[in-house]
């Protein structure tokens, strides 16, 4: 199975950041490849892509200054299947790769995504958060997946994924 490599760029708009790669994704070796996974389609509708790029293309999102990690990076079916040890390396590796990055905004996909990285209780909701991590604030979009019924809709999501575009936006 092809190992996921990051989209890197140095001192993004925008560091994007999954829990971890999904069967498909594992599979082809592309991040959010999962069959009806809307990700690519909220990133042009929302204007932070200035045109829809297939996940063959995700290196490409370097070219918008946005760079694109996951929290772990082993593929699994659902993300309980996480064991709480790679999940606490997976905080550790990512705070080094934010360090390293410098973006301006480190965007979580999934709220309970940013509650694992700051081990929050299970409360509050997508948008701008207060904390901050080596000097890049923290924003939260919702999980594209179908699955996600807080945000059941394409357009119940589109909402916060063009408000990360109106907040790194007023940050520029």
């Amino acid at each position: 199975m092809p190992r996921l490599r990051d989209v890197v760029v140095e001192r993004p708009d925008v560091l994007l950041v999954g829990i971890n790669p999904g069967l498909r994704s594992g599979a082809v070796g592309h991040h959010f490849a999962g069959n009806g996974n809307p990700f690519w389609r909220l990133l042009e509708a929302s204007k932070l892509t200035p045109r829809l790029l297939h996940y063959e293309e995700d290196e490409k999102l370097a070219d918008f200054g946005i760079a694109l990690t996951n929290l772990c990076a082993r593929v699994t079916r659902t993300a309980a299947e996480l064991e709480p040890d790679e999940i606490e390396r997976g905080r550790r590796t990512l705070a080094r790769k934010i360090a390293k990055l410098e973006p301006r905004v480190v965007a979580f996909v999934g709220v309970s995504l940013y509650q694992m990285y700051f081990r929050l209780p299970k409360s509050g909701g997508p948008g701008e958060k207060p904390e901050t991590i080596a000097g890049a604030r923290v924003f939260v979009v919702p999980n594209p997946s179908g699955l996600n019924a807080s945000f059941p809709g394409f357009e119940h999501k589109l909402v916060w994924f063009e408000a990360l575009r109106k907040f790194v936006q007023k940050l520029r």
